[in-house]
């Protein structure tokens, strides 16, 4: 299709002119801001596609000129190929065609989408407008994968796990037992329920295989738990009186400023769970916490709980703490279970015994 077909001919010349000198003023920008002018430009190039084509004569054969003019004139830049072009006009028309937004003016929705909205790469947007269906849950994902510098793999993970659906949606007592600040921060840095589907377990597993699982995968674990979490160890001992007790698990939260204690229950939810893990915040507190830290959060992790039952028994805890479940999605038949080492011999193979495991491990 030559430009004259268009109908419109000068008006098509003139505005590709337009383009080709808008594009080389990105071409120019300094190469740490490129990702956003370049941004800025596919949202700007968007919106005049969608004018142009709205109620005129040019049909998708228009995008298959301009791909062949943009690509004669930037032979080196891939990003005008009509495929390109048309995902282009997909991802304007996502966010300008929400119905909350929809009646809005356009210049109102690009202010409103500016804040952090240009500042993760291309790839990640294509990601977000294929795997999400609504606005505010797209915008979510935009923004948590500039603050966590997520790459585009992990933004995949984070969006088919349902974690928009997730976050913040743990049982706690954050509101009576935190500041508002520290509270509010808290509850959307637990989720329910955690999705441990890096694991290989038997429907019967134990704490101990569940803890020792976790550890083994720690790198996945931290990545499901959240940004932030800083591993310290698992059965980290704690003297009280004449006796000892152990912490299945201990984080310290670099955002939060304080330690996080992680217990694990592979059955239902009690109430005398929340009453041992108050003890052993009450202990931390007292023996780990520095001048600085914030209040030491508990989360208990449970294979199902009672949302009741819950509520009742963190209404009298006086230490901040969170119920959530956790779902494996591979399980291991039983029949296998005595054909893999045992827990002693993997403890053995990975060096790690009942003693507290030392260093930190984050992300």
């Amino acid at each position: 299709m030559s430009s004259d077909s268009l109908g419109q001919p000068a008006d098509y010349r003139n505005w590709l002119t337009s383009l080709k000198s808008r594009f080389r003023q990105v071409q120019l920008k300094a190469a740490v801001t490129v990702n956003t002018a370049l941004l800025q430009f596919y949202w700007e190039l968007g919106a005049d596609i969608v004018t142009r084509q709205a109620g005129s004569q040019w049909g998708e054969g228009f995008l298959k000129q301009l791909s062949a003019d943009l690509m004669q004139e930037f032979p080196e830049v891939k990003g005008f190929s009509r495929r390109n072009l048309e995902l282009i006009r997909q991802w304007h028309r996502f966010y300008t065609e929400a119905p909350e937004i929809a009646k809005q003016p356009v210049s109102q929705i690009t202010q409103q989408l500016a804040a952090g909205f240009f500042g993760i790469p291309w790839g990640h947007h294509l990601a977000i407008i294929a795997k999400c269906k609504q606005h505010d849950e797209a915008l979510y994902y935009v923004q948590a994968s500039q603050a966590h510098g997520w790459s585009r793999s992990v933004l995949t993970h984070q969006i088919e796990s349902g974690l928009w659906q997730r976050e913040g949606r743990a049982l706690t007592n954050f509101r009576h037992t935190l500041s508002a600040a520290q509270s509010d921060l808290a509850v959307q840095t637990l989720k329910d329920p955690y999705l441990f589907d890096f694991l290989s377990l038997t429907r019967e597993h134990t704490e101990r295989e569940l803890e020792l699982g976790l550890i083994q995968h720690i790198s996945q674990f931290l990545l499901e738990l959240g940004a932030g979490f800083a591993y310290i160890g698992r059965q980290v001992p704690l003297q009280v009186g004449e006796r000892e007790f152990f912490l299945d698990l201990l984080f310290y939260h670099t955002r939060l400023h304080c330690h996080v204690v992680v217990e694990l229950k592979t059955g239902d939810f009690e109430p005398e769970h929340a009453g041992k893990l108050n003890f052993y915040l009450k202990a931390v507190d007292e023996q780990l916490r520095s001048e600085g830290d914030a209040p030491s959060i508990g989360l208990l992790l449970c294979k199902s709980r009672d949302r009741l039952v819950a509520e009742y028994a963190l209404s009298d805890v006086h230490k901040p703490m969170g119920i959530a479940s956790y779902e494996l999605t591979h399980q291991l038949p039983t029949a296998l279970q005595d054909k893999l080492p045992s827990i002693e011999a993997l403890e053995r193979e990975l060096g790690l015994g009942d003693e507290a495991e030392d260093g930190r491990a984050g992300v």
